[in-house]
C-alpha cells in the first residue's frame, strides 16, 4: 500500500516522523510532501531518513520525469493523508486551490484523501473553519479528528492532531491492509457485574486494559473488530465497534450473536463464574448478623463459542493464582479451544495494571510473551494468533473452505 503524507505548517508537524515510522512498521510505503511553512517545524531531511524516500517540496520538480512530479505522485498514492492539516490548508482544499505541490496533488489524484486537523481551539470552532470542513465532507474528503486537550498555545479544547497510533489505525482501516484484512474478530474485555440488589453487585478487579489492547491490535492487523465489553472507564479504540454489557448473561447473549459471522474470537474478559440466583428488587437491609447468598452458575461463553456448529478460531484467557500451566492446559482441552493465553493474577499482577506477562499454549506449542506493556503484549499475541489461524485455515479440507466462502 502507498500512502502520500502531506505535512503542512503546524506545531504538530513534529509528530510526523513517528507517524511515518509506524506506517512503515506495517509494511506501508510512505512518501512525503511538505508545504513551505512545514519546513520551519521539521526538516525534510528528517522525514527523508524515516521514510526512506526523497521528500517532495516543489510543485515543478526538475528531477521528476518531465518535471511533472505532482502527476507522478498523484498516480502513485493509494491514500493521501494530510497530517497536520492546518486551518489554512483546509481552507485551500475546500476552495480547490492548486498553488503548491500538496494542493495540486490533491486535485490530481483519484486516491481517497483524509485530513488530520491541527489548530488552536478557537480556530477550529470558527465559522469559516466549520464551513470549510463541511465542504471537505461534500467533496468526499475524510476528516480524522481533531482530538481535544491542552494545546501548545496554552489553550484547552478541540483542535489537537490525533496521535500517530490513532492515525495509523484509521489508515489501515481505510486501506483494508494487513494480514487480517477481510476477517471479523470478536473480542471480549473487562469484568462483568452480577447484581445482588439495585445497589450491590459481585465483580472482580479486571480493568479491561488487556482486552482493549487486543482489540486495538486486531484493527492494526486489518480486521473488522467487534469489542463486547463489560463496565470499564476505557475509550473504545478507533475503528472498533463496541457492544456494552453488564452481566455475564448479557455478555453471553451478545457474544453468541456476533460470533455467528466471526472468523476469530478472543475471550479476554474476566467473566464471573457465578451470579446470585435471585436478585432483590429493593435494597437488602442489615437486619441479621449474617446473610447467605445463593449463587448459580453463569453460562460458559468460551465453551459456548467453541461448541458452535461452525466455530470461529477460539482463543481463551486463563487468569490463575497458581498451577498456571496445568490449569491453562485443562481449560484448553476441556473447552476445545485453539489457543489459550495464561497469566498470573494477584499481588499486583495481571489485573488493573499496565504491564502483563502471558504464556500462550496451543496443541503442540507454547510461547511466553512479556513482561511488557499490555499493548505490546497484545500486539505480539495477535501476531501469534494470525500465524496459528492461517495454519488452521490452510489445513481445512478444500470442500469445507469452499462451503465457508
Amino acid at each position: 500500500m502507498n500512502i502520500l503524507l502531506g505535512v503542512s505548517g503546524g506545531i504538530a508537524a513534529y509528530k510526523t516522523a513517528e507517524l511515518v515510522r509506524r506506517l512503515r512498521d506495517h509494511g506501508i510505503d510512505v512518501r512525503v510532501v511538505m508545504t513551505h511553512s512545514a519546513q520551519s517545524f521539521i526538516s525534510p531531511l528528517t522525514l527523508q531518513a524515516v521514510s526512506g524516500s526523497p521528500v517532495h517540496t516543489s510543485l515543478l520538480d526538475e528531477a521528476a520525469e518531465a518535471a511533472m512530479g505532482h502527476i507522478e505522485l498523484a498516480r502513485w498514492a493509494g491514500l493521501v493523508l494530510i497530517a497536520p492539516a492546518t486551518a489554512h490548508t483546509i481552507a485551500r482544499l475546500a476552495h480547490g486551490f492548486a498553488d503548491d505541490l500538496l494542493t495540486t496533488v490533491c486535485l490530481a489524484t483519484a486516491a481517497p484523501i483524509a485530513v488530520a486537523p491541527a489548530m488552536n481551539q478557537q480556530m477550529w470552532q470558527a465559522k469559516a473553519t466549520i464551513a470549510n470542513v463541511q465542504r471537505l465532507a461534500e467533496f468526499g474528503i475524510s476528516v480524522w479528528g481533531p482530538g481535544a486537550g491542552s494545546q501548545a498555545c496554552g489553550d484547552v479544547g478541540p483542535g489537537r492532531m490525533l496521535d500517530p497510533d490513532e492515525l495509523v489505525l484509521r489508515a489501515l482501516q481505510s486501506t483494508n491492509q494487513g494480514p487480517l484484512a477481510g476477517t471479523k474478530v470478536v473480542v471480549t474485555a473487562g469484568p462483568t457485574r452480577e447484581a445482588i440488589d439495585p445497589v450491590r453487585y459481585i465483580t472482580n478487579h479486571s480493568s479491561g486494559k488487556m482486552g482493549y489492547a487486543v482489540a486495538r491490535a486486531a484493527v492494526q492487523l486489518g480486521a473488522e473488530v467487534v469489542l463486547v465489553s463489560g463496565p470499564t472507564v476505557l475509550a473504545a479504540p478507533p475503528g472498533v465497534e463496541r457492544v456494552e454489557v453488564e452481566s455475564a448473561a448479557q455478555m453471553h447473549t451478545a457474544v453468541m450473536e456476533v460470533t455467528k459471522t466471526a472468523d476469530i474470537f478472543v475471550g479476554a474478559a474476566a467473566v464471573a463464574d457465578y451470579a446470585p440466583a435471585d436478585i432483590a428488587t429493593s435494597k437488602i437491609k442489615k437486619n441479621t448478623a449474617d446473610m447467605t447468598l445463593l449463587l448459580q452458575r453463569n453460562p460458559d461463553i468460551l465453551a459456548g463459542v467453541a461448541a458452535q456448529s461452525r466455530p470461529p478460531f477460539t482463543v481463551g484467557f486463563a487468569a490463575e493464582t497458581d498451577d498456571l500451566e496445568s490449569n491453562a492446559r485443562k481449560k484448553l482441552e476441556h473447552k476445545k479451544l485453539r489457543m489459550i493465553a495464561a497469566n498470573v493474577v494477584g499481588d499486583g499482577q495481571g489485573f488493573n495494571v499496565d504491564a502483563n506477562t502471558l504464556t500462550v499454549y496451543w496443541a503442540g506449542g507454547q510461547q511466553v510473551i512479556g513482561p511488557a506493556d499490555k499493548q505490546l503484549v497484545a500486539d505480539e499475541l495477535m501476531q501469534l494468533v494470525v500465524q496459528q489461524f492461517k495454519q488452521a485455515s490452510s489445513a481445512k479440507p478444500v470442500c469445507e473452505r469452499r462451503e465457508n466462502d
